[in-house]
């Protein structure tokens, strides 16, 4: 398999199995709430072994497709970027919220290094990718700047969480189809 696959289907599937196991840890939660809860309440009580290891195994998929695309992307920049999101992820399913200060760090690494890997994207791609990556970057980093200021444009700070994840989960889900399809 060629490595640039490899980042691919590694990428896809981490946020794959995130996506499906956020919404499953979602169900198992009594009373959850998208708006009314963070992401990460998801971390303690009934719902933790699920999604803990689920946000930790994508912080490895997402390290690993960094370090297999150094060669693909030729950027040296791109990679670490891609790679400091993922110690972020694996950070916040090893301190849950319950821990709250090493969670805190870890969740604004992971958010915002996400949101820079995908802006950074712009050096790195095609014109259209390129493009695509910066608004899934901005999106994430402006929602990252508004929930750090507390508004939340009445989306209650679950949504307003959500706004930063999403479309960096999105762009990871782009970014591993690009990874796959690129010629040798």
């Amino acid at each position: 398999m060629r490595r640039s696959s490899l980042a691919g289907a590694v990428l896809f599937i981490g946020v794959a199995q995130f996506l499906f196991f956020l919404r499953v840890a979602e169900s198992i939660y009594p009373g959850y709430s998208v708006s009314g809860n963070y992401i990460s309440d998801l971390g303690v009580g009934v719902a933790a072994p699920v999604f803990n290891t689920s946000v930790s195994f994508l912080g490895v998929c997402v390290i690993a497709a960094a370090y297999l695309s150094l060669t693909v992307v030729g950027s040296r920049v791109f990679a670490a970027l891609v790679a400091a999101a993922g110690v972020g992820a694996f950070g916040v399913g090893l301190f849950p919220e319950n821990v709250p200060v090493l969670h805190t760090v870890f969740s604004f690494i992971t958010f915002f290094f996400a949101g820079l890997a995908a802006v950074y994207g712009l050096r790195v791609f095609n014109r259209l990718m390129g493009v695509i990556s910066v608004v899934c970057g901005l999106t994430a980093l402006v929602a990252l700047a508004l929930f750090a200021s507390g508004n939340y444009l009445g989306l209650g700070h679950g949504g307003m969480e959500r706004l930063i994840v999403y479309p960096v989960l999105s762009w990871g889900l782009m970014l591993s189809g690009y990874f796959i399809a690129k010629p040798s």
